[in-house]
């Protein structure tokens, strides 16, 4: 209450002394005019860009404490987000962001190029290491109920260590994430639903504009029309969206389910083993061996993107500590019951070098008579799970961009959450109306990479940040005051076990199979020093804090194994996408030297972020 009140003088003095010519902040309770603001005049950004450097060494690596991310940062945004989810809401939101178009093209081209019938062992596979990642993700949610999802993990976590600047990197591939992969959906439904129907609908329900290059041509008024459908739902209410999401979940389930029973009803076992052409293609379940089951992994792994949009939703569960793990858990649990069963009815169907890789359910079901219409239902359900990607995704992204503007990087504006419908509507508006945009016009197709390393790269740094807070705890927790000899240690540890990764994943791409035993031999030595360093660092560097309600099993072992997971999924992916992620992060970073660094440094020094005796930095700890 004295904080508040504090801050309340502080900004009535604000007030006082500054010219009404200031910009207007925006802050948690009410308003402020200072002339403090980088941005009140083109003089006002010239004074401030030149103390970038001084400003970005005070800002770049500062942290946020969980209780100030959960009550005065929270503030900011005004009315709270109504707690309104239990745990089958969650699993329901899991299931919908998971499972959608996507498997229905995933399973046939990992089938077909690298694991063969074994691709139900590779989705096994990626459930396990999604499911690695979900801890991860379950352990911050429960501890910290907010809707910030990753961006809020690391702002917590990387004191002294980049903790605003890392913040930032991921809150803006999140966003990327989100906004690229939810344009490229919206726009594949109108094919999905044409294909229901019976009709070419690229054809037919695209306009055609003449004048504009190949790729930002072709009009999309139907992927428009649901974007901003899906909008005005989740501006509505969080909990009638996950009402919509749940029958609309249920139903897609349904029909997948139907396909299932389809695949095992018409398919034949021995198609689990024999080609359709054995003198062009190895026969077995395993046609390609370990090396194909793994590297169908990794593309299929894709298809577990969604269950981190739950995380958001924290803020928004009635008993995080309980509803949280169920949901998520229960959510990669139940997708990968559904990919596996799937993967066996599609690969009992056809031999796996008959497979269509672009359309394997579809051309399938063609191919046989009295089947054909199976095809329609196919796209049905591939229309009902881009309804349900779609929404999950949307809710995620508002409350991404929400926190972000809480922050002081982003437009405090952003931030706001409607007092009447508890939803942030603001950030759920300017998302959906620029998403809409560029569904309007733009095939995003060769930005999908791009999305998966990011949404990778996300996953990467919050296994790091795990493992983090628990050896070296969060700014202004006793455990991090009393845990500063940790730091460095910890620090060492993740380098080292990252580059061990890279260099078994580099190993695994670029080692030559001859002469033999050359490779296997690299893999292991790479394996060995990724062991030893963990159980190394888990004798060596006690513990700085335990969780009070939910924690990652088996630490250091679990987050350890996502991050290597990570790191190898990340090195199956091409050249082109780390070229448009290397791009992308630069022009990140210059947002952030241009803007977000003098924002929140105007915020800070107007008392919004930190103010005297509430200071979040650790500064009992120097590296």
């Amino acid at each position: 209450m004295d904080k508040g009140l504090a801050l309340a003088s502080s900004d009535a003095a604000a007030v006082d002394h500054h010219p009404a010519g200031a910009i207007t902040a925006i802050g948690g309770t009410g308003t402020s005019s200072s002339t403090l603001s980088s941005f009140a005049s083109w003089r006002a950004y010239g004074r401030a860009l030149a103390q970038t450097p001084r400003r970005l060494s005070r800002r770049a690596f500062a942290a946020t404490a969980p209780r100030e991310e959960m009550s005065r940062v929270r503030a900011r945004s005004g009315a709270d987000m109504a707690r309104a989810l239990r745990w089958w809401d969650l699993v329901g939101l899991g299931l919908g962001g998971m499972v959608g178009a996507g498997v229905f093209v995933t399973t046939g081209r990992a089938a077909r190029l690298y694991a063969g019938p074994g691709v139900v062992v590779s989705y096994a596979m990626a459930g396990l290491c999604a499911l690695l990642s979900a801890f991860c993700y379950t352990e911050f949610a429960v501890d910290m109920p907010v809707a910030g999802g990753a961006f809020s993990y690391l702002r917590v976590t990387f004191a002294a260590a980049a903790g605003e600047l890392a913040a930032f990197l991921t809150g803006a591939n999140l966003i990327m994430e989100y906004v690229f992969s939810n344009a490229a959906v919206a726009r594949s439904f109108t094919a999905y639903l044409g294909t229901a129907v019976g009709v070419d609908a690229p054809s037919q329900w695209r306009i055609t504009v003449r004048g504009l290059p190949d790729g930002f041509n072709q009009v999309d008024l139907v992927a428009v029309g649901v974007i901003l459908l899906i909008s005005v739902c989740i501006c509505y209410s969080t909990k009638e969206s996950s009402v919509v999401n749940m029958v609309l979940t249920a139903v897609h389930v349904a029909f997948i389910l139907f396909i299932i029973g389809m695949g095992f009803a018409h398919g034949d076992a021995r198609n689990l083993t024999r080609p359709a052409d054995p003198s062009r293609s190895p026969g077995g379940v395993f046609p390609h061996g370990a090396v194909g089951v793994f590297n169908g992994a990794a593309m299929v792994y894709l298809s577990y993107i969604g269950y981190d949009a739950v995380s958001t939703m924290a803020e928004e569960v009635q008993r995080p500590a309980r509803d949280i793990p169920v949901g998520v858990s229960g959510s990669v649990v139940l997708a990968t019951v559904l990919y596996c069963l799937m993967a066996a009815s599609m690969s009992m169907l056809l031999p796996y070098d008959a497979i269509d890789p672009e359309a394997p359910f579809s051309g399938a079901f063609k191919g046989r008579e009295r089947c054909a219409w199976v095809s329609n239902v196919v796209g049905a359900g591939a229309s009902l799970g881009i309804l349900t990607s779609l929404m999950v995704a949307m809710l995620g992204q508002a409350r991404y961009l929400c926190v972000i503007g809480r922050s002081g990087v982003m437009p405090a504006w952003l931030a706001r959450v409607n007092p009447r419908t508890a939803t942030p509507v603001n950030a759920s508006a300017f998302l959906g109306v620029f998403t809409a945009a560029l569904a309007l016009f733009t095939e995003l197709d060769i930005l999908l990479n791009l999305v998966c390393i990011g949404t990778l790269f996300v996953f990467y740094m919050v296994a790091n940040a795990v493992v983090y807070r628990r050896y070296v705890g969060s700014v202004s927790e006793p455990a991090a005051r009393g845990s500063c000899g940790a730091r460095w240690p910890t620090l060492a540890f993740l380098l080292v076990f990252s580059l061990a990764a890279l260099a078994f994943t580099l190993a695994w791409k670029l080692a030559p199979p001859e002469p033999r035993g050359v490779r296997a031999g690299l893999l292991a030595a790479c394996a060995a020093l990724a062991v030893a360093a963990v159980a190394a660092f888990q004798a060596l560097v006690p513990q700085a804090r335990t969780p009070e309600l939910w924690g990652v099993p088996g630490m250091p072992w679990v987050p350890a194994a996502s991050v290597f997971l990570n790191v190898f999924l990340l090195g199956s992916l091409d050249r082109p996408s780390y070229v448009r992620f290397a791009i992308f992060s630069a022009s990140a970073l210059l947002v952030y030297a241009l803007y977000s660094v003098h924002a929140s440094y105007d915020a800070e020094e107007s008392g919004r972020l930190d103010v005297d005796g509430g200071k979040v930095q650790d500064e009992a700890c120097t590296v």
